[in-house]
């Protein structure tokens, strides 16, 4: 199965920890988010995979690094979702040293997807994470999910506010998407900058 977006992407390994992955001559790029935030069906419809990655109604399925290779060009890399665990935000963002040495610390990481609800206003958790892809120099953009949720103006709404929050401490934004696993919008633009970014 392909099309003229993605020709194939194939499941390769899940891993415990960055240290024992291979090396994959590849780019990789990481999708991250709150649970529940619509991870698992944005990789399927990125990919026009409809059971990729596993989706399910729990929250915390994604345990390990789960490592898929697309078009046998780069690596789409799916981290554990955080917030989830009743814990302080220290121990949420930390979760488990697997995301943070992973993002630290893999030299084929080339960006992160972070994925925010667009439904919901600035959380806590989301802003927490995005000063410490910074402080830790961990390239990221932004990717509203479950735009299929809202009216067109109510979109519009909800991303002006955000980023109208974010500039109170942010001189430049981070890029952004906006993107829906049931109308496929948003998954050009996320394929196309994943493409212009490994040119």
């Amino acid at each position: 199965m392909s099309d003229k977006l993605v020709k194939s992407a194939v499941f390769k390994a899940s891993y415990p920890g960055y240290r024992i992955m291979p090396d994959f001559n590849k780019p990789e790029f990481a999708f991250i988010g709150r649970s529940n935030v619509g991870k698992s069906s944005l990789i399927n419809m990125l990919t026009g995979r409809k059971e990729l990655a596993l989706t399910s109604s729990k929250p915390g399925k994604t345990k390990q690094i789960v490592c898929f290779e697309i078009d046998a060009d780069w690596m789409l890399i799916d981290l554990p979702g955080f917030g989830y665990a009743k814990t302080s935000m220290s121990d949420r963002v930390e979760m488990s040293g697997l995301v943070k040495d992973y993002l630290k610390k893999r030299q084929a990481l080339y960006c992160v997807f972070l994925l925010i609800d667009i439904r919901h206003k600035p959380q806590p958790i989301d802003l927490d994470f995005m000063e410490w892809c910074v402080a830790n120099k961990v390239p990221f953009v932004m990717v509203f999910t479950k735009s299929d949720k809202l009216k067109t103006n109510e979109i519009e709404e909800s991303v002006r506010s955000y980023n109208e929050f974010l500039s109170e401490d942010w001189e430049e934004l981070p890029q952004q998407f906006i993107c829906s696993s049931v109308t496929k919008q948003g998954r050009e633009e996320v394929l196309e900058f994943i493409k212009s970014v490994t040119k």
